[in-house]
């Protein structure tokens, strides 16, 4: 399913507080953050000219999350930043003079995360980056998963010393056991959703990700002209839309959202023009996008700030995963998860569509740049569907 971008604030200006968030400053800050953290590099940009040839596109950049922060996944980069953002708040409180990134390993701040208890549902990337935020600061964390959740995933978070929570039921519900919890206990939940009332933290969430924008322009040698992310709750989508509205304005690239079809409930939001939650259905492969209830706050960036919206299938995704694993004409091989590579899956599935391929403008001299937003995060499941083991690929 494709749809072009029809809400009435689309190409308007960002919200205030979304400019603030996620754009200039709020790259700065991220950029800010990153360069205290011990062995932070930025993550690739590989150029795949070949399959961009075989695709009949001028070119084709991919950023490559599955490198990031030892945690193989663009989430590194929201809720550990937001565990240590509070923390330094709190103890900012409690010494009444403000810290900053450099100051991450004051007594004083530890001393202050020591108290706190970080709690937060997961489809597994973004609670690991919560217990790693946690454990580098000495702070509880507490990560509620749906019965979906792989243990191997589940494995992967625990071994960062977080308490885990079975929930029955889909990762939407996980969010509001883990919120329902949250509230009796006095914990502090660190979701990359945001629902009423609840914004600020999802915002910092989203923050973390416009390193991937900044970071990619910078090494990209010429302005992309089309973008295509992945969305689940839709929180990465937005935090690199709107670095390309306010990096390039009225000339940023065609952005494109891209969702599994069995679970596209930031489509259907645009479709009808407002959020809602929509059925749970099969599942999909691409299991860190199965969401059904979208994020009110990535909603309103997307509004305005994304060109199109578009679903890609499980088959798709797989393709995906197979073309980068086994690359031709010199390209680099890439590891990417089934999410992962829902960026590229969209890609191929509007290049073979004719009208899709005509809405989109892609041609031989489109540059279009992609996020492979997680690695081999369940390297079994990973062996299943390309044949090779991740560190054959690599």
């Amino acid at each position: 399913m494709f749809l072009l971008n029809h809400h009435p604030d689309y190409r308007t200006a960002l919200h205030p507080e979304d400019i603030e968030t996620l754009g200039p400053a709020g790259a700065d800050a991220i950029a800010a953050h990153l360069a205290q953290r011990p062995n932070h590099v930025p993550t690739p940009l590989h150029s795949l000219p070949g399959l961009a040839a075989a695709l009949g596109i001028g070119a084709l950049f991919i950023k490559d999350e599955g490198q990031r922060l030892g945690l193989g996944s663009f989430k590194a980069l929201g809720g550990a930043y937001a565990v240590i953002r509070l923390a330094l708040e709190a103890a900012s409180d409690k010494l009444g003079r403000k810290l900053s990134d450099a100051d991450m390993n004051d007594p004083s701040v530890r001393e202050a995360a020591a108290g706190m208890t970080f709690a937060c549902a997961t489809d597994g990337n973004h609670g690991r980056s919560v217990a790693q935020g946690a454990q580098l600061l000495g702070a509880q964390a507490v990560i509620f998963v749906h019965s979906g959740v792989s243990d191997e995933r589940v494995a992967a978070i625990a071994r960062f010393g977080a308490e885990m929570v079975r929930v029955d039921g889909t990762y939407d519900d996980s969010v509001v056991e883990a919120a329902r919890v949250a509230t009796e206990r006095g914990w502090t939940i660190v979701s990359d959703t945001s629902w009423e009332g609840y914004e600020r933290i999802p915002g910092l969430v989203m923050q973390g990700y416009t390193a991937i924008a900044r970071e990619g322009l910078a090494q990209m040698p010429e302005r992309p002209t089309h973008v295509f992310v992945q969305a689940g709750v839709g929180g990465i989508a937005a935090a690199l839309a709107a670095q390309m509205q306010t990096s390039f304005g009225t000339e940023r690239p065609f952005f494109t959202v891209v969702e599994p079809s069995r679970a596209a409930c930031i489509f259907e939001a645009a479709k009808r023009g407002k959020p809602g939650k929509i059925p749970h259905g099969a599942p999909t492969v691409m299991a860190m996008l199965e969401c059904y209830d979208p994020s009110p706050l990535a909603l309103r960036v997307l509004y305005r700030a994304a060109d199109a919206f578009m679903t890609a299938e499980d088959s798709d995704a797989v393709e995906a995963m197979n073309r980068l694993a086994r690359p031709t004409a010199g390209d680099p091989a890439i590891v990417a998860g089934e999410s992962g590579a829902a960026g590229l899956a969209g890609l191929l599935a509007a290049l073979r569509d004719p009208q899709t391929r005509a809405a989109l403008k892609l041609d031989g001299n489109s540059r279009v740049f992609l996020v492979n937003t997680e690695g081999a995060t369940d390297p079994a499941r990973y062996a299943e569907l390309v044949g090779l083991k991740p560190e054959e690929v690599a």
